[in-house]
């Protein structure tokens, strides 16, 4: 199993973390699939959530999250902040955790970074060096 580091350090997550992480996400993702959150925003918009990934001590759960398309995601972001105190709750009621997370919400940009390198690949001078890499190693076998 692949361990995760988080960003902007080099400790790669605990299995615990993990472990945590994902109970986390699954009882977030079935509050939403349920429509257990009342919030005309988050009832209007089809909300991924890819990641979450928690501290080492587990008292903060930072939660990535998508919208479909990528539309509309500051005011999917500004739905959840204010739904925080009410999603920190039932989480907390969801996964045994001797303390319920704090939770934060960021925007998941892996879609975007993925996208841009996607471009980048795709360029004439990228493709030009691909082809002359590639020809390289065919007199080198």
């Amino acid at each position: 199993m692949a361990r995760h580091q988080h960003r902007g350090t080099a400790r790669p997550a605990s299995q615990r973390q993990l472990r945590v992480a994902e109970l986390v996400r699954h009882a977030l993702c079935e509050m939403l699939a349920r429509g257990e959150v009342h919030d005309p925003v988050l009832e209007g918009h089809l909300v991924t959530i890819p990641e979450v990934r928690m501290t080492a001590d587990l008292r903060l759960a930072t939660i990535y999250v998508m919208p479909l398309g990528g539309r509309d995601q500051a005011q999917v972001l500004a739905a959840f902040e204010r739904n925080k105190r009410y999603l920190r709750g039932e989480i907390a009621h969801r996964v045994n955790l001797k303390f319920a997370p704090d939770i934060r919400f960021l925007i998941d940009e892996r879609f975007d970074e993925a996208e841009r390198i996607a471009k980048l690949l795709r360029t004439p001078a990228v493709r030009r060096d691909l082809k002359h890499g590639e020809e390289g190693d065919e007199g080198d076998a």
